[in-house]
């Protein structure tokens, strides 16, 4: 059975209309949503993750209608990353972490998940400062514990994030794509991102969802056979470089520009 499934989906924000969507996902697989900016990418995440209802269509996590879960319920099978890392207050980071627990009333291994997951998402030395002092960096680094923490002893459940790697120095993407694909596997866990480079989503993801203009235009494998749709999505030309370890790289063609090129 699937872990996800949206069923004729469909949202409205204003004049703007989302869908319908018909997807599926299972435990364990990994998504890269892809598109144009305002495409309704975001908007997607939001409908799979339950913030956003469903005008239309049903959206299904385990087989249950979102619109049935109950908060506390949901929290407990599903995390979400958004792409905002703001803070209220200056709390230290071991407490913004637990906070991804806050949906088990009683947790005697609290303190120790906080632990393992600040250690998880690279972020060991970070325990104890306040956040308000932390690099943006930083702070990516302890809000991706704290949704570790969240679903730390669940399997099988639902990893969903948005511009997870946005403005970090490429060192660090690497790290962080690399610690959540890890902690995913581990559990089982799905996982769908949002995301504007596509050759991360090429390299870590094994699916891809094409979005414009609020309808989903395609939903292919992450590999070479979905280089025309990304052509067509973005209304650029590109070339590539597929390596002998199968990985695959790409940037925009320029005229005269060699199109593909194997390693």
């Amino acid at each position: 059975m699937s872990l996800i499934t949206l069923e004729a989906a469909g949202a409205q924000l204003g004049a703007c209309q989302f869908g319908p969507f018909n997807l599926q996902l299972a435990a364990g697989e990994r998504v890269a949503i892809l598109g144009p900016s305002g495409a309704g990418k975001s908007t997607l995440l939001r409908l799979l993750a339950g913030d956003l209802a469903a005008c239309r269509g049903r959206v299904c996590l385990d087989g249950r209608n979102l619109a049935q879960w109950r908060v506390h319920e949901l929290a407990q099978r599903r995390a979400v990353l958004p792409q905002s890392h703001h803070v209220a207050f200056g709390l230290q980071t071991d407490t913004i972490v637990a906070l991804g627990r806050v949906a088990r009333p009683h947790d005697p291994a609290l303190l120790q998940i906080v632990r393992e997951a600040l250690h998880a998402a690279r972020a060991t030395h970070l325990a104890g400062r306040r956040f308000d002092t932390l690099s943006g960096g930083e702070q990516a680094r302890v809000h991706l514990a704290r949704v570790f923490a969240q679903l730390w002893d669940v399997e099988c459940g639902l990893l969903l994030v948005d511009e997870p790697l946005a403005a970090l120095d490429p060192g660090l993407q690497f790290g962080l794509q690399e610690a959540m694909e890890q902690f995913a596997a581990q559990r089982g866990h799905a996982m769908i991102a949002v995301l504007h480079d596509i050759n991360h989503a090429l390299s870590a993801f094994r699916r891809l969802w094409l979005i414009r203009d609020g309808r989903l235009q395609a939903d292919l494998p992450a590999d070479v056979r979905a280089l025309p749709a990304l052509e067509s999505l973005y209304g650029v030309r590109l070339r590539y470089m597929q390596f002998a370890d199968g990985s695959l790289g790409v940037s925009p063609a320029r005229q005269g520009a060699q199109e593909g090129v194997a390693a």
